[in-house]
């Protein structure tokens, strides 16, 4: 790559993402420069022609608020519009990236409350430890049934028979 070549991927701004993107979605429409702008000043966003070029060919910068007219005009979520290129042409992608991520961060927050619930009873039981075996043979129960409930859920009934009672008891 030359210094007169453009970054490509994520390397490239956000802005950039976003001009690479309308061009995508302009010709995955077959819609014209001018059938973008038309479509830009229905929904409110002020836009010419000449714009809707100039910003798919890097000639001119793109404001915030023509990013969500573009975003609204391509029935687009604003993360995805300003995505890497590489990912644009496949917007499913995309939603589907946010999905995994979003799960991990609940799973992350979930880690953290499972942390602080089970340090917190921890330091109970110190205090109280005449109630500590029962307290932990309860929480092992209810962590095994819900375990068992949650491959049930995932994978179905184990092969054989599923006559199997979820919490592993006969």
């Amino acid at each position: 790559m030359t210094d007169e070549d453009p970054p490509q991927g994520v390397l490239l701004s956000g802005e950039g993402n976003v001009a690479v993107r309308i061009k995508l979605e302009r010709e995955a429409r077959g819609w014209s420069t001018n059938a973008l702008s038309d479509r830009m000043n229905e929904a409110g966003f002020e836009m010419n022609p000449s714009a809707v070029w100039r910003i798919e060919n890097g000639k001119r910068r793109i404001n915030l608020d023509e990013t969500i007219g573009f975003a609204e005009v391509f029935g687009l979520d604003l993360r995805n519009l300003v995505g890497p290129p590489q990912l644009a042409a496949k917007a499913r992608a995309m939603e589907l990236i946010d999905e995994v991520l979003d799960a991990f961060r609940a799973t992350q927050r979930a880690n953290m409350a499972f942390t602080e619930a089970r340090d917190a009873l921890d330091a109970y039981l110190a205090e109280h430890p005449d109630v500590r075996e029962e307290a932990d043979v309860m929480v092992s129960n209810a962590m095994a049934e819900e375990a068992s409930k949650t491959m049930l859920k995932m994978h179905g009934p184990p092969p054989g028979g599923g006559d199997a009672d979820p919490a592993g008891e006969a």
